[in-house]
């Protein structure tokens, strides 16, 4: 290699080995695109598991895997653990071989009790449960539950009886009153196994895709959709790892509305609790409705006063101490919000940069007379779209991390600082790096001559090979440091080299 690039990759001494071995599965991808014609498919694989395993129906099987969110190990597990009858009672399932009586064609009447109306026997339906009502009756208990859009679990309408009601006989009755919503039905049941299973989520596309997504382990993943886009499984919010779900929850709400920049800029009057903005001057401030108060603490004061001091008034310790505290987490936000803005600017920037690479690949490759191999750019520009985002969604990782609020109980100030230094040493390495990476690809290398050309390919592919190692030992450094010995469970995404799981399509 050239001595003069060398700055470029090894100033660190870092491995710049790169490994394709991801945390996924040995068989390929962890995750599954569920198009609309093989939903069906996917939901009848899961049905026939539970079928087999407890000889069941059809419909018995589907109420079991809606009540445990379609999730057949769990079935399994309360099999084993609490025996057949106690599965069926939570799931309220009652196995019987009830149906319409061999005697439906009689002519002789019984009386329905729900409207205490004569009804003939062939015009009475009898649930799992043995309660048994005529059929205008169930139609109109069917029709109110569906459009209400409880279809997935529609309970026999017998007072305090929660068995749920057999689809086939559902569908048979609404489809005589109301075809339409019979088909409606079918939809809701069929997507069941989108909205009730842990396992599986519609992709947050927009205008929406029509695709979902099945994960077949870890559900606190990021995924990739057929359609592109790439998405954090356990919230459907963009990808941000290695900033958890919940995180991001406060830190959204908390750039909400610029609400920090109001705590260090403004003080509330004491009097009639407007906000007061204060531009330069000594500490007392007088409110438009003629209160005057301190500047420091926010108490009520007189107006007379000099530069340093306010006749009468000195600031109460707790006050001071609090107003102090207050500024110094407002300051330490707004450093961490800076950050995380200007990488996500560049994000964006950098994504039209791989759009626009992609472009300069096939001038070069219908410049070349030869088959030339131009993955390097590719892989290049994955990595710095891959690596820029993780830098980014670091930032509120540490601001809640190493704060007074997420996890301070469960960390001593001397520890918390020590766990800090060593996280901000890799967030350092990885923000030195991604800009180099971003500023040689960002070169019209495609018009330089050939020496100059293959100098730059390899400080591509080797910052490549070093942002992969840097980012893994950022999150070697959450796993194995800063995670150690929490009492809370911190769920984040692992980090894989090529990013968010692409989810294939089921065989």
């Amino acid at each position: 290699m050239d001595s003069d690039s060398s700055d470029y990759y090894d100033d660190d001494g870092i491995d710049v080995e790169v490994s394709d071995a991801d945390s996924q599965s040995p068989n390929g991808s962890s995750c599954k695109v569920i198009t609309k014609e093989c939903l069906l498919a996917a939901q009848r694989e899961d049905l026939q598991k539970v079928m087999d395993l407890l000889s069941l129906t059809e419909h018995h099987a589907r109420t079991l895997l809606i009540h445990y969110r379609w999730d057949v190990d769990n079935v399994s597990e309360v099999l084993v653990n609490k025996g057949k009858d106690r599965l069926y009672e939570e799931a309220c399932v009652t196995v019987r071989n009830n149906g319409r009586s061999s005697s439906l064609q009689s002519s002789s009447l019984t009386t329905c009790e729900v409207c205490m109306e004569e009804v003939p026997l062939n015009k009475m339906t009898t649930m799992d449960c043995g309660h048994c009502f005529c059929n205008n009756c169930w139609t109109e208990h069917f029709l109110v539950k569906i459009n209400e859009g409880q279809s997935r679990r529609i309970s026999c309408m017998a007072h305090k009886c929660n068995v749920v009601c057999d689809e086939g006989k559902i569908r048979i009755n609404v489809s005589e009153k109301d075809p339409d919503l019979a088909e409606k039905f079918d939809r809701y049941i069929l997507e069941s196994y989108i909205e009730d299973n842990k396992r599986v989520k519609w992709c947050p596309s927009v205008p929406h895709c029509g695709y979902a997504i099945r994960v077949e382990y870890d559900e606190f993943c990021e995924v990739e959709c057929a359609c592109g886009v790439q998405f954090c499984f356990s919230c459907s919010s963009e990808a941000h790892s290695p900033c958890s779900c919940k995180m991001l929850e406060l830190w959204n709400q908390k750039t909400k509305d610029g609400i920090d920049w109001i705590k260090i800029n403004t003080k509330n009057c004491p009097k009639c609790h407007k906000t007061v903005e204060k531009h330069g001057g000594c500490n007392l401030v007088l409110c438009i409705c003629g209160q005057p108060f301190c500047w420091l603490c926010g108490g009520a004061t007189g107006v007379q006063h000099n530069w340093t001091s306010i006749h009468g008034h000195t600031c109460e310790e707790e006050h001071m101490a609090k107003a102090a505290r207050a500024k110094s987490d407002s300051l330490r936000y707004m450093h961490h919000l800076d950050r995380f803005k200007a990488h996500i600017d560049s994000l964006k920037a950098e994504t039209a940069l791989k759009k626009k690479l992609q472009s300069k690949i096939l001038s070069m490759e219908a410049r070349d007379k030869q088959i030339v191999d131009y993955s390097w750019v590719t892989n290049g520009a994955e990595r710095l779209v891959i690596s820029r985002r993780i830098l980014s969604y670091s930032y509120p990782f540490a601001y809640f991390m190493f704060g007074d609020v997420f996890v301070s109980e469960q960390m001593t100030k001397d520890k918390r600082i020590i766990k800090q230094n060593l996280f901000k040493q890799q967030q350092q390495q990885v923000e030195s790096h991604i800009e180099k990476l971003s500023l040689f690809l960002a070169e019209p290398f495609d018009e330089y001559p050939e020496d100059k050309f293959k100098e730059s390919k390899m400080k591509i592919i080797t910052l490549t090979g070093v942002m992969d190692r840097l980012c893994k030992n950022l999150y070697d450094c959450i796993d194995n440091e800063i995670l150690l010995d929490l009492g809370t469970t911190v769920n984040i995404a692992p980090y894989r080299s090529k990013g968010a799981d692409k989810a294939e399509e089921i065989d």
